[in-house]
């Protein structure tokens, strides 16, 4: 996505299929993009070819289906109105899990991108704000979207991949708000067939209090790893129950396996999470990082740093979490990510969406691609 692309803002009203005939139809260029992207990626990647890439998208097809009558009518829409197979579109909304799982088994993180994530409480910020943010690095050529969802008594803001249903980051009405991490363990499996990831954030997405989200991000039998910053502002407050008593201004990290979870707390206020665990002794597991893998650490540590250092000098204003996002120690494999040279094309990450979201105001700034180039716009669920 280049700098003077913007980011398309999509707005989805009606039953689920109604939903997905609109992302399909104002989307459908861009999900035929990122069939063809995957399909490519799956085979350098992944080293699937397309039957197997075929029998694995059928049989999270049947996943979503008894998972979930809401996201597979969806699906459906997305399908019909972008001219594209139910099974295609089955497939991109599974790409988590079949990706992800070969990365572990071959233990090729190089491949696998990453992003930084990370939280600032009220206590540490100038606005008295409850404010979240992240560079969602990954493959350069990917295109997404902005994801508008109005309910009866829910509106959602959502940064999505063309074709998958529901959102992935962002935030809702009743001021839930999410980041994701992708992480590798030995445990990871496909063929576990357990809640998608990309079904799991479209329901922390979809919930009305902290409790659920949480418990949506822990629940059931998971495949791959993954992980999960969920934080409750203030925004939502008089949305649940009208007596605002329900947790708001939590935040918590969620590690995720397939053999557990655990949950990780703020720091002084503070919070950051990359791409590989922080207690992985907790959960008994094994990461398949190649030991010359950097990145990753490199970016936690610098976050973390950058929070902790301006945080304890003075309170932490908006623009300096902008310039955070923006900041290139480590160039290309910093926290603002650029293409790695050095590394194969089908290798190279980006960021591709950077996003920071205020929880208490609910406002997001965002910006399609490296913040650095790329100006961050401005939209409000209020």
């Amino acid at each position: 996505m280049s700098a003077a692309t913007a980011l398309p803002v999509v707005t989805l009203r009606g039953a689920p299929r109604e939903q997905g005939r609109a992302h399909g139809e104002a989307l459908r260029a861009e999900i035929r993009h990122n069939v063809d992207l995957y399909l490519h990626r799956f085979l350098t990647d992944a080293r699937l070819e397309r039957a197997e890439v075929d029998r694995r998208a059928a049989a999270y097809l049947d996943v979503f289906t008894r998972a979930s009558h809401d996201y597979r009518q969806t699906m459906e829409g997305i399908a019909e109105a972008s001219g594209r197979t139910l099974a295609e579109i089955a497939m991109l909304n599974a790409r988590y899990e079949i990706l992800y799982s070969a990365y572990s088994a071959i233990g090729m993180e190089e491949a696998a991108g990453g992003c930084t994530a990370f939280a600032a409480a009220r206590t540490v910020t100038a606005d008295g704000h409850l404010w979240i943010g992240q560079s969602w690095d990954w493959i350069p050529d990917v295109r997404g979207a902005l994801l508008e969802i109005e309910g009866e008594d829910m509106r959602t803001l959502a940064f999505t991949e063309a074709g998958i249903a529901g959102g992935k980051i962002g935030m809702n009405s009743a001021g839930i708000g999410l980041l994701i991490n992708g992480l590798l363990s030995h445990l990871d499996d496909w063929s576990r067939l357990g809640v998608p990831f990309h079904l799991r954030t479209s329901r922390i997405l979809a919930s009305r209090t902290f409790a659920a989200a949480v418990g949506e991000a822990t629940a059931g039998v998971h495949a791959c790893s993954a992980n999960f910053l969920i934080a409750r502002g203030r925004g939502g407050r008089a949305h649940v129950n009208g007596d605002g008593q329900d947790g708001g201004g939590e935040i918590v990290d969620l590690e995720t396996s397939p053999g557990g979870w655990v949950a990780i707390d703020p720091a002084g206020g503070t919070l950051a999470h990359a791409n590989h665990f922080l207690q992985p002794e907790r959960l008994s597991l094994w990461q398949p990082l190649r030991e010359e893998r950097t990145s990753t650490y490199q970016r936690c540590n610098r976050m973390e740093r950058l929070l902790a250092r301006r945080g304890g000098a003075s309170p932490l204003a908006a623009a300096d979490l902008e310039q955070f996002m923006r900041d290139h120690e480590g160039h290309p494999e910093s926290v603002c990510r650029h293409p790695n040279t050095q590394l194969p094309d089908d290798e190279r990450t980006e960021t591709v969406f950077a996003v920071l979201m205020d929880l208490d105001a609910l406002q997001m700034r965002y910006a399609g691609g490296p913040p650095c180039t790329h100006p961050f716009s401005t939209r409000a669920l209020m």
